[in-house]
């Protein structure tokens, strides 16, 4: 088999919309080293699954010296996410606090590590994915503070390395299918459905309609689209969605 043209980095590969993803980037012929606290039911001769905890700093630090000391990398994905909702009165600073290492430091200490491979081969994609929340959504203090300080982030770091090729661009989805959305609003109930008539395309999301957003950002093609924040939400960023 030849050496694939493009290997990708990408976080929360256990299920849902990372999985998708690296499936769908192995099926391009990608070669994909997909992040996650366990190791998803997927094998593939193009898929390397690695075991970290991102809100362990030096955990991340560590696996992501080893792969860019095997690997280089020319596009980072970061999906992986948790939301521990709360009210404002029931908040805790831990919460903040490790939502921000998973969100915000641990993409940061991954892409420390891999753009200077990007940056030599005068290429490379970085996409997050990011929520609507960022926009505001109530029990979401931690959550959509910490995926709004993405955004301005991804910008300054657009800025920072779009000399070099490199693009850095954000995916917002909205309510999407998967186990987090799940672990708030039951499987298949009426709640569900409320929330998928509130909004303007009268269904939730898939991991599928993400992925696919994704891949456009990480397209070679798409090298003069850069610091964009790309909604994937039915309508919900235009409001009046209420989880």
């Amino acid at each position: 088999m030849s050496e694939p043209a493009f290997t990708a980095v990408i976080t929360g590969t256990s299920s849902g919309i990372g999985l998708d993803l690296a499936r769908r980037m192995v099926d391009r012929g990608w070669r994909v080293v997909g992040l996650a606290r366990s190791a998803p039911d997927f094998e593939h001769e193009l898929f390397e699954p690695v075991s970290v905890d991102l809100l362990d700093e030096a955990a991340t630090a560590e696996v992501a010296r080893d792969i860019a000391g095997r690997h280089a990398v020319t596009h980072l994905v970061h999906n992986a996410g948790l939301v521990w909702p709360n009210l404002l009165e029931d908040v805790k600073p831990e919460e903040v606090d490790g939502l921000m290492r998973l969100h915000v430091t641990a993409p940061m200490i991954l892409t420390q590590a891999l753009a200077p491979a990007m940056r030599a081969a005068k290429f490379g994609r970085v996409v997050f994915v990011t929520s609507r929340a960022s926009m505001g959504v109530p029990t979401r203090t931690a959550y959509s503070a910490s995926k709004a300080a993405v955004h301005g982030m991804a910008r300054t770091w657009a800025l920072e390395l779009g000399p070099d090729g490199v693009t850095v661009n954000v995916v917002a989805p909205g309510p999407i299918l998967t186990d987090n959305f799940w672990g708030i609003v039951p499987k298949g109930s009426e709640r569900e459905q409320k929330i998928a008539d509130q909004l303007p395309v009268r269904r939730l999301g898939t991991a599928e309609d993400v992925s696919r957003a994704v891949l456009f950002f990480a397209e070679p093609e798409a090298g003069f689209v850069t610091g964009q924040v790309l909604f994937v939400c039915g309508g919900g960023s235009l409001g009046g969605l209420s989880l």
